[in-house]
């Protein structure tokens, strides 16, 4: 009995169109058919090259692959989900086309280990795609910044105000953990270059096959050592999921910023145009759609995430059709990552800086106490005094709805008498930013020293 399955040889009835649907998976696999051509591809040379294919196998596995590739670019390729999943819809066209020789490229694997390197395959390009989007948005967080070095905008704890920032600082710190996620990415993308194909089911192949051959054409750096764990083993889709989750992470975190500094409680910022909508009632409105959608995104990929570690945590060696189900969030990652870095590039180039409204903030909130703290111990009082002092002097301006800086000198003599005229040097914005002159500060120059160090980064 044929059921036109490549293994139905062994029962005696097919499947029924439910179960068809439900355990199929050329719908969502099909998007690695360039990646499964590309691993038959080298397959089949080294097949010819170990003498378990013929030159004229080899030569019309070639001419075949060619073929079908063109149609799926173009749109004419025909799945089907009698064929289960995107390498049998490819095999089955293959041996359509060139007979035997089509049949005869699967010895010496299994689509166990077929699938393991279809998804490194893909995921390694997906990852160089990251990697340069990343650095995209750090330049234009970075551009953002250079614009922005000696704006100074209230830098907050437990979103109180506390002390001067330059708006570039602020940036970079963004560029930072961004640069973190690059690491991230190309640390990971070395475990995923590590090829599995040779596996075959769960433990090898009885043909005399070279791994060494595939992976040199295939261009990857290492060798699955052992058989079960290279077909089992998504560790290396766990380990991209949970950095893309960091990086969403701090793209939210951002967004949140972005969301609160827009509001006109803030005011800080405006968002362009082309990233917001408007409202059906309130005419008014201009809402931060983009910003609030990449945090809300940021819960599906670390749902992903999630879904990725309960799916491996309770199998047993080797591979187990559970595994199927890790490509629909393993995909849905990187798509969601790759159109969210795209957007926010973009976005962060079209924001426009207010420093009115941060000055205005600054004033409000105090936020020069720490460097009248730090004067009083350069004059000689201990820290947990001047703390003190600063403290009652502050209790006083609130009262009497003033900055510090506004305090008449004979006034804070009443807190100090070491305090002298020079200490308006200090209470003022632009004093507390060049203040903090050192590596990692807010000082101006410090904050373009950063700039020109990423910059450097950047071009290697």
């Amino acid at each position: 009995m044929n059921h036109n399955k490549t293994w139905s040889g062994r029962f005696n009835e097919p499947v029924t169109e439910l179960v068809k649907k439900y355990t199929g998976s050329v719908y969502f696999d099909q998007r690695l058919a360039k990646w499964d051509i590309q691993g038959s591809l080298a397959h089949a040379a080294m097949l010819c090259e170990a003498g378990i294919l013929t030159q004229d196998d080899l030569k019309l596995i070639k001419q075949g692959m060619a073929e079908i590739l063109d149609e799926i670019n173009h749109g004419t390729f025909e799945w089907s989900l009698d064929l289960e999943d995107v390498h049998m819809n490819i095999e089955k066209r293959l041996t359509d086309k060139i007979g035997d020789a089509g049949k005869r490229l699967h010895t010496g694997r299994s689509r166990n280990d077929q699938v393991a390197t279809d998804i490194r395959l893909w995921l390694r390009d997906e990852i160089t795609q990251i990697v340069q989007l990343l650095k995209m948005l750090q330049t234009a967080l970075i551009d953002l910044a250079q614009k922005n070095i000696d704006v100074a905008l209230p830098g907050f704890t437990h979103l109180q105000v506390a002390q001067p920032i330059s708006f570039g600082h602020h940036m970079l710190a963004y560029v930072e953990m961004l640069d973190r996620d690059v690491q991230r990415m190309n640390d990971c993308q070395k475990r995923v270059n590590t090829m599995p194909l040779g596996a075959a089911a769960l433990a090898g192949t009885t043909f005399a096959i070279n791994r060494e051959t595939t992976a040199k054409i295939l261009g990857f750096d290492h060798i699955c050592q052992n058989s079960l764990d290279a077909v089992s083993d998504r560790d290396f889709a766990i380990e991209f999921t949970a950095a893309a989750s960091l990086v969403m992470v701090h793209l939210s975190r951002l967004s949140e910023e972005l969301i609160l500094w827009m509001s006109p409680r803030f005011g800080f910022i405006d968002i362009a145009d082309r990233f917001c909508t408007g409202s059906s009632i309130m005419p008014q409105k201009k809402n931060p759609d983009v910003p609030e959608l990449v945090r809300g995104k940021s819960g599906r990929v670390i749902g992903h995430l999630m879904g990725l570690i309960t799916l491996m945590k309770s199998q047993p060696l080797a591979y187990n059709k559970d595994n199927q189900e890790d490509k629909e969030p393993l995909f849905d990652t990187v798509d969601t990552l790759i159109d969210t870095l795209r957007i926010y590039a973009d976005m962060i180039a079209g924001i426009t800086v207010k420093p009115e409204a941060m000055k205005a903030a600054l004033k409000q909130g105090f936020a020069t106490a720490t460097d009248l703290a730090d004067y009083l111990v350069k004059k000689g009082v201990p820290f947990r005094d001047s703390h003190e002092i600063v403290a009652k002097a502050v209790r006083y301006a609130e009262t009497e709805q003033l900055d510090l800086s506004d305090l008449p000198l004979s006034k804070l003599q009443e807190f100090n008498p070491l305090i002298s005229e020079d200490v308006y040097e200090v209470l003022t914005i632009e004093g507390s930013l060049q203040a903090r002159n050192h590596l990692g500060g807010t000082a101006p120059n410090q904050v373009l020293a950063q700039i020109e160090r990423f910059r450097q980064k950047l071009k290697n």
